[in-house]
């Protein structure tokens, strides 16, 4: 019986470990995969490094308003002033046209006072008529022009724009009446009369 001869050992430690072949094994059942190892916990005692705190966001401070230095009282508006060259006949009736002219720009009656120093105003004749009463309260009601006399001029109020007619009167007529009105006018004061005689008193300090 022919010998066969016998494969050389050769030792798993030098050669590593024998080639399986495939057919008539079965593949070994592969390993199941680990999952994600868990995040370890943290050390007490040593913390991670620190962020820088987020500026502080600061509002503007709110400055109280200091008063500053009290100065001189603004002194009051003065009215501007119109002459209308009028002879003592024709001054009602400049005084009347300048009326007409305040009205027809926009200015309101009840913003017109009209001062005579002779004549009076046939309109404050016709109230007048009625009662003193009567005539003061339409001066205090404000809804139209209002005519007065200087004489009894004292008692009107203000208003924003004055006409005086300087109509005749007494001497002495045009000096009291000129102040009066410089005064009672808040925007402006239209004299109608003779030239010289009125700046005499307007520039007696009017």
């Amino acid at each position: 019986m022919p010998l066969i001869p016998e494969e050389p050992q050769i030792h798993e430690s030098a050669q590593g470990p024998r080639a399986t072949p495939a057919s008539g094994r079965t593949a070994p059942t592969p390993r199941p995969v680990p999952g994600p190892r868990p995040a370890a916990p943290s050390r007490p005692g040593r913390p991670g490094p620190l962020r820088p705190a987020p500026p502080v966001q600061r509002t503007p401070r709110e400055v109280a308003a200091k008063p500053g230095p009290s100065g001189p009282a603004a002194a009051p508006a003065t009215p501007q002033i119109q002459l209308i060259p009028a002879s003592a006949e024709g001054a009602l009736d400049a005084a009347e046209e300048a009326v007409d002219l305040l009205l027809d720009s926009g200015r309101a009656p009840g913003d017109v006072l009209v001062i005579t120093t002779g004549e009076q105003h046939p309109w404050a004749t016709h109230e007048l008529s009625f009662g003193e009463a009567s005539y003061w309260a339409q001066h205090d009601a404000r809804d139209d022009v209002f005519y007065t006399d200087a004489s009894v001029a004292a008692r009107a109020a203000s208003r924003p724009v004055v006409v005086v007619a300087v109509n005749g009167g007494p001497e002495d007529a045009a000096a009291n009446a000129l102040p009066l009105a410089h005064s009672r006018a808040g925007a402006l004061l239209i004299v109608c009369g003779d030239p010289q005689r009125i700046n005499s008193v307007l520039g007696a300090g009017v």
